[in-house]
């Protein structure tokens, strides 16, 4: 029998305050367990939460990028369930009336273009962390994440493939960041997802039991985790056996996925409207301000990359994979004023393999943009070669000098007189009689050979374009 798997996924990504979606305290990463939780988180007798506003506008500003509906009224409710991480024994959440309604995002999988459903976003609280080692045997609970904003985003079931949900996630993750609402930071738990899996034979449209796998925290794990409950599902049904609706974990270690809990239903959880917080209501001023304050996205300024710098579909996707990497490259086009495809070529290649290698963001970059625009600018002019350049580049990136000082240091500017070139090219030849035959003789590889004796006897710093030039010249005669 032939199997279509069906996804659906649930990111959760943290919101960008300074502090928490119902208390001031701060959402900093990394502090000492529980010094980060105050009577709010805690749930102490007596205390009241107090909506953060900028939770609300960047759950809006997120709305509005993937052009969805955005609630004039949204209403947030109890979440009741018990576990050691909640200290209140409820999450704030949202039910009935989220904030953000259906939308949608255009992926891309094997050249062509799907659009995923998204069925909602709402806002609640984060709960805390359970500890387990070095407990011996016990647990441990930091309730710092307590309180945390997320924005929870939810998709139709409209992927097919683990492929298909890798490219929603990865989308979604450089949406979030291009917009400043969540840094996107999976090792610190800013952006995870839970992905519900299900089978069904081709053909039919009744959806199969559906699995739901927790808190993911890697493209490569979701990946993985979905094609395995995908085996899993089949032969367990190819065996005659049934799919329970569950929870389950991935164990990325022995790469499998394992039954943690029995699936809840919305009923289970008794949401009720939380009587400590008013609805949420948004007018039409609000939406319009944020309307007109949203960056250019990602899949429109790769179009404007590739209409008004002429670049290929690889270079547009890769320098506007970030807003901060966008952002560099057209500051250092305007800067050096260099040819767009040349200023590509270096930011994707050098530029690029330099910073992987020190893992370095662009943000992070020891070359600021204008004195990488320096050094395009010499390439543009002729003053150095592309050779020379890599050298320059490796000096920039040592040190705080500009490229025309390392270039003025190290005496790397580019011989361009003729005159010095012949004499040089004139010895080569007289001195490789036999090589000049083969060459004459149509053994046009040979080229090759004399280009590279020029330029070792010139130190490199000889132009290749006069090189070339001459070099034709004289072995023709």
């Amino acid at each position: 029998m032939e199997w279509e798997t069906v996804i659906g996924l649930e990111i959760h990504a943290q919101l960008a305050t300074q502090s928490k979606i119902f208390s001031g305290a701060s959402t900093a990463y990394g502090a000492e367990p529980n010094t980060q939780a105050c009577a709010v988180d805690l749930g102490l007798p007596g205390v009241l939460p107090v909506l953060n506003a900028k939770a609300v506008r960047m759950a809006v500003i997120f709305g509005m990028a993937i052009e969805a509906h955005i609630a004039p009224y949204s209403v947030f409710a109890r979440k009741n369930y018990f576990y050691p991480d909640l200290p209140k024994g409820y999450q704030i959440s949202q039910m009935d009336h989220p904030i953000v309604g259906k939308g949608h995002l255009d992926i891309e999988v094997d050249g062509e273009t799907k659009r995923v459903g998204i069925t909602r976003a709402h806002l609640e609280e984060d709960a805390g962390k359970s500890l387990h080692e070095n407990f011996h045997g016990l647990s441990g609970i930091d309730l710092n994440r307590a309180g945390t904003p997320l924005l929870e985003i939810v998709s139709e079931p409209d992927m097919r493939s683990a492929k298909e949900a890798v490219a929603y996630m990865r989308k979604l993750h450089e949406l979030v960041r291009y917009l400043g609402v969540c840094d996107g930071n999976m090792q610190e738990g800013s952006f995870r997802c839970d992905a519900n899996v299900s089978v069904r034979p081709k053909g039919q449209k009744e959806f199969g039991t559906r699995a739901e796998i927790k808190n993911i925290n890697s493209f490569k794990f979701v990946e993985k985790a979905i094609n395995h409950e995908v085996e899993r599902q089949i032969e367990l049904i190819e065996r005659g056996g049934k799919v329970v609706q569950e929870t389950r974990l991935y164990d990325s270690v022995k790469d499998e996925t394992r039954s943690m809990r029995s699936k809840e239903e919305a009923n289970d959880y008794r949401y009720f409207p939380d009587p400590d917080l008013l609805p949420v209501v948004i007018d039409e001023a609000f939406k319009a301000q944020i309307k007109a304050e949203l960056p250019e996205l990602p899949h429109t300024k790769k179009q404007r990359f590739k209409t008004d710098y002429l670049l290929d579909e690889e270079s547009a996707t890769i320098l506007t994979s970030s807003r901060p990497l966008a952002d560099y490259f057209e500051a250092t086009i305007k800067a050096s004023n260099s040819e767009a495809k040349l200023c590509a070529n270096w930011i994707t290649g050098d530029l690029s393999a330099a910073l992987n290698k020190a893992g370095l963001e662009i943000t992070d970059s020891p070359v600021s943009y204008e004195r990488f625009a320096g050094l395009l600018t010499r390439i543009s002019d002729n003053t150095i070669s592309g050779k020379i350049a890599k050298q320059v580049f490796e000096a920039l990136w040592q040190s705080t000098s500009t490229a025309d000082e390392i270039i003025e240091e190290k005496g790397l500017k580019q011989i361009t007189d003729t005159g010095a070139i012949e004499a040089i090219i004139d010895k080569i030849i007289a001195d490789n009689l036999g090589q000049v035959e083969q060459y004459r003789s149509g053994k046009d590889k040979v080229f090759a050979f004399f280009v590279g004796q020029v330029m070792k006897e010139m130190q490199g710093k000889a132009s290749p374009a006069e090189v070339n030039k001459m070099l034709k010249e004289k072995l023709q005669g």
